[in-house]
């Protein structure tokens, strides 16, 4: 019930209906308080205005009757109601009656008829009369009401759809009234805010559709760099060394950056999506990174990309072989319907406030040397990578010292 109440319309129409029934009722009162008293008594003057008779109206008596003994004429403020309902049934017709008693002793019979009416007349009393204008009422107004309502709930189902994402939806926009005012200039904003939006996803795509062809453009160079370094011949071993390692390093980012920008682009196919085996995947690569694997499952699958998934756990493990130290342990373990890669080290650790920081492109934590390597892109990956197969990743710290970053994989795509 209260819910029906909330509605708009019906507040709207009960409103109405309210105010017509008071409206009602005091112009009763207004009329009543206004409406002459019915004839009582009766007085006869003769020509000097000397009273030579008075009487009562008759109240269902016969004519033969000794009238009542009169006093002085007053008036008693009555209804128009109680006027018809003191009447009584006369063979003269409607109108009342005196007996009046003249000065002689004689008695007067005295009928005041009614002229006929084509007044209209409640015959079923005042309330009744309200009853029925409060239902007529009821009844025309609610297609009013409900039209005007009806017109701001369409609005109301617009704007939700739009605020939840649908940009392309409108609301009609017909009349001239407020409603419709608004409608056009909801449309209208809606309609600038979507081609904002489609401006900046295209201005998007363009630079990442940019970053990704130079990204691809720039490997060309650096095999001619690379192929140019075996032609030197005999140089010195330790610049050999160092051009090497820069070369790799390029090679690395170039290949991050083209991985991310594909990411990005959620339309993009990646690889097919199969039943991958973490256990099987994780040993291969512990045994790359000389990191201790650590399970009592003889298998756990998960539905993914095989190569991307083979991405987060060697980037895990590269990013804490270069900021740890001693033993790099990796985990896994089955936690409901979830798939979990723990990988710990012995490091420092990352302090709580930025340990969602690092998650983002190219951020390095405050005090990491280039010549450590990496970019600052292998932990956005993992992200994106998690987030593509519907997981999370988060960091936390150890106790007794360093970091433990946590992949968590749905087993059910």
């Amino acid at each position: 019930m209260s819910a029906i109440l909330q509605k708009l319309y019906v507040r709207i129409w009960l409103a109405v209906v309210l105010a017509v029934a008071v409206l009602t009722l005091l112009v009763g009162w207004a009329w009543r308080a206004t409406t002459e008293p019915p004839l009582r008594e009766v007085v006869v003057r003769n020509a000097q205005g000397d009273v030579i008779g008075a009487g009562r109206m008759r109240l269902g008596r016969r004519p033969d009757a000794e009238p009542p003994r009169t006093a002085p004429p007053s008036r008693a403020a009555s209804s128009p109601a109680d006027d018809d309902a003191d009447e009584p049934p006369s063979r003269f017709g409607r109108g009342p009656e005196f007996l009046v008693q003249m000065q002689d002793g004689q008695t007067v019979h005295m009928h005041l008829p009614r002229p006929p009416t084509s007044t209209w007349r409640a015959p079923f009393g005042f309330f009744w009369t309200l009853g029925l204008v409060a239902i007529a009422v009821a009844l025309a107004t609610y297609p009013i009401v409900r039209r005007l309502t009806r017109r701001l709930e369409a609005l109301q189902r617009g704007v939700e759809q739009w605020g939840d994402g649908n940009l392309s939806a409108r609301v009609p926009e017909g009349g001239d009234d407020e409603v419709g005012f608004l409608a056009t200039r909801f449309n209208h904003a809606a309609q600038r805010v979507e081609s904002l939006l489609k401006s900046r996803d295209a201005l998007l795509a363009s630079q990442k559709s940019l970053l990704a062809n130079a990204s691809h453009e720039l490997r060309s160079p650096l095999t001619r760099i690379r192929m140019g370094l075996e032609l030197m011949g005999p140089a010195s071993s330790s610049a050999r060394d160092e051009i090497a390692r820069n070369i790799a390093e390029l090679d690395q980012l170039i290949e991050e950056i083209l991985l991310a920008s594909r990411l990005d682009a959620k339309e993009a196919d990646l690889g097919t999506v199969e039943p991958v085996d973490l256990v099987g995947l994780s040993a291969e690569e512990c045994a790359r990174h000389q990191a201790v694997l650590e399970t009592t499952q003889a298998s756990l699958v998960v539905p993914g990309v095989a190569k991307l998934l083979r991405r987060v756990v060697r980037n895990l493990l590269e990013n804490a072989r270069r900021y740890g130290t001693g033993e790099v342990t990796l985990t896994l373990f089955q936690d409901g319907r979830f798939a979990v890669i723990q990988v710990s080290d012995r490091g420092p650790g990352v302090p709580e406030a930025l340990q969602a920081r690092i998650f983002e492109p190219f951020y390095r934590l405050p005090g990491a040397s280039e010549r450590e390597g990496g970019v600052g892109l292998g932990l956005a990956l993992v992200k994106s990578i998690a987030q593509r197969h519907g997981g999370t990743v988060q960091c936390s710290n150890r106790d007794g010292g360093g970091a433990c970053f946590e992949v968590r994989l749905p087993q059910n795509s």
